[in-house]
Formats: structure tokens, C-alpha cells, sequence
């Protein structure tokens, strides 16, 4: 049987790379803009890069917000990326204040890290990085489980997720001498900061693990 999932087209996102990706999985990908296909998917997928602001207005003016939403309330399995992550808090501080889907307690906020040696991290962060659990057994259940414990996946970002619900958070990763938000989850719904497609065969092996949930 081949496995079907929804990407929401809404203007923001490596809509080519994740359906490419998607596709290497032996996945159809199903790309949309059409609010009743986002709440009505077997799957879904919310990508996202630049701005939170631009991104959260996008998903307002083309009704997807409540489509989102709407999907999120049939308990369907759910996997928001990079900013496609951070819109699932309740507020984005990216050049301004901006409301976010609040489907999580917490904001996102630029980075704001140090070096050993105390010199500022410059922004954005830009590089491969290996997630770690953020509490022991955080990856049993998720994605994570399906990829090897030394992974590496590609972050590209300025500004982080903080979360406020106790045990959401469920990978972190070092930059300079601060700890920051790689991963969220609760039920069926996770996001991640890093872009798993374009992490290769990690990455690709990522969203296996996220289609046979």
C-alpha cells in the first residue's frame, strides 16, 4: 500500500525539497493550498522558512490556519518544520510580535548565546548539528526512533522555541554555551527546527520514521 501525505502550500517552505523527499520514502505527496484537502490528509506536513510573522499571516489570509487546526483535532499524525515548528507556539518575536497557532504554551525568541570564550554566536546558525534528548527516553515513540542516536540533521535559524508545557520539548542541541529547542512533542503532533530534507540520509530516514507512525 503506498503511503499519502499532505505538504500545506502556503507560501512559505522548501515545498520541492520535502515533496522530493517524500517521494524517496515511497510516499505521494499531495502539495495544497485547499483549507478542506489540509484538514481532511491521513497526513501532515507544515514547512517553513524566513520569517514567523510572514509565515503565521500567510496561514490567517488563506484560511490554513483553521485548517491546521481542524487536522490537529482528529488526532492525525503531524510534522511542522523549522518555522513550520515555531508557528505552533503562541507568540513569535521575529521583527515584532505575532500570533502563532497555540497549539503549544510558549514563544519564540532570537538567539541570544556566548562561545566558551564569551564571545558572541553570530546568527543565523548555519550548519550540521546532532540532537540529543532533552530528558532520557525523549526519543522513544518519535521519529528519532527511527534514526541512530548520532544524527546529523541541517539547521539553518536565528530564533528559537521556548517552550513552557513541561515535557513537550523533546531534543535539544548546543549553540555556544546555550541550549536550544531542536524538537517538540505531544501525541501525535511534532516539530522539528532542523530541516530533515535537507539532511540527507538522516534526514530521509527521519521522516520514514514520521510516515510509519
Amino acid at each position: 500500500m503506498t503511503l499519502s501525505c499532505t505538504i500545506v502550500d502556503y507560501g512559505s517552505g522548501n515545498l520541492f525539497s520535502v515533496t522530493e523527499a517524500l517521494k524517496r520514502c515511497n510516499v505521494t505527496p499531495v502539495l495544497s493550498s485547499d483549507p478542506d484537502v489540509v484538514a481532511n490528509s491521513d497526513r501532515l506536513i507544515l514547512p517553513g522558512v524566513g520569517a514567523f510573522g510572514r509565515a503565521a499571516d500567510q496561514l490567517r489570509k488563506t484560511g490554513l490556519d483553521a485548517a491546521v487546526l481542524r487536522y490537529l483535532d482528529r488526532e492525525r499524525p503531524f510534522l511542522g518544520i523549522c518555522v513550520g515548528m515555531q508557528i505552533l507556539m503562541e507568540t513569535g518575536e521575529e521583527y515584532g510580535i505575532h500570533q502563532g497557532l497555540g497549539v503549544f504554551s510558549g514563544s519564540v525568541s532570537k538567539i541570544t548565546a556566548q562561545h566558551d570564550d564569551g564571545r558572541p554566536v553570530r546568527v543565523p546558525v548555519i550548519g550540521w548539528n546532532t540532537p540529543r534528548e532533552a530528558f532520557t527516553g525523549s526519543f522513544a515513540g518519535t521519529p528519532f526512533s527511527a534514526v541512530g542516536a548520532n544524527a546529523a540533521y541541517y539547521f539553518v535559524h536565528s530564533y528559537a522555541v521556548q517552550c513552557k508545557t513541561e515535557g513537550v520539548v523533546t531534543a535539544v542541541t548546543d549553540v555556544g554555551t546555550t541550549q536550544v529547542t531542536a524538537a517538540i512533542a505531544r501525541d501525535h503532533v511534532y516539530g522539528v527546527q532542523f530541516h530533515p530534507e535537507r539532511s540527507g540520509l538522516d534526514g530521509q530516514s527521519f521522516l520514514d520514521g514520521f510516515l510509519r507512525l
